[in-house]
């Protein structure tokens, strides 16, 4: 009998073992699609020294962006994006970018190779994170100027910044 036990818990732990294999293979792929629902509000500690909560910015297009300092595509990225709130900025647009790392001068020194005009907020316990189901770094999602979620983007290869620029244009639009 014990035998048979040790074969179902080795068959278990193989199965929870190709689960997670599955899992961490998709979160690896990017994804990008419509969305819908009311954006979860929260407030964070800015990199300007000041708590910045979401509901503030009703009314205007918000782009949040789940980063990480470790993040390679997020360096890529981050530049990229900053262009596109220069470009939009005037027209009732913003960027806040989530920082997840649990040590935010990680976030500093990052930001400090790869500086950005748009606002940073720190995460470091994941709260906002868990709120908007980030499972991939980055995660981008678009808030319409009614707070809802309109767009959401898993990871980042090049030529996603146009398909942003796109989005926020129509969003802005409406």
């Amino acid at each position: 009998m014990q035998v048979i036990n040790m074969n179902i818990t080795h068959v278990i732990k193989l199965l929870g073992f190709f689960s997670l294999g599955i899992l961490m293979s998709f979160s690896l792929n990017t994804w990008a699609g419509s969305v819908a629902g009311a954006a979860p509000d929260f407030t964070l500690k800015s990199n300007q020294g000041k708590n910045m909560r979401l509901e503030d910015l009703r009314g205007e297009v918000v782009m949040l962006n789940f980063w990480a300092s470790w993040c390679a595509p997020c360096r890529q990225e981050m530049p990229l994006m900053n262009d596109i709130y220069e470009e939009y900025k005037d027209l009732g647009f913003t960027i806040l970018a989530v920082n997840v790392d649990e040590d935010s001068a990680d976030a500093d020194r990052f930001l400090t190779a790869v500086p950005v005009d748009f606002p940073v907020l720190y995460d470091n316990q994941s709260k906002v994170s868990e709120m908007y189901e980030v499972d991939a770094m980055p995660t981008t999602v678009l808030i319409d100027r009614d707070g809802n979620k309109r767009f959401h983007h898993r990871g980042y290869k090049p030529g996603y910044e146009d398909e942003y620029a796109k989005q926020v244009k129509a969003l802005i639009r409406e």
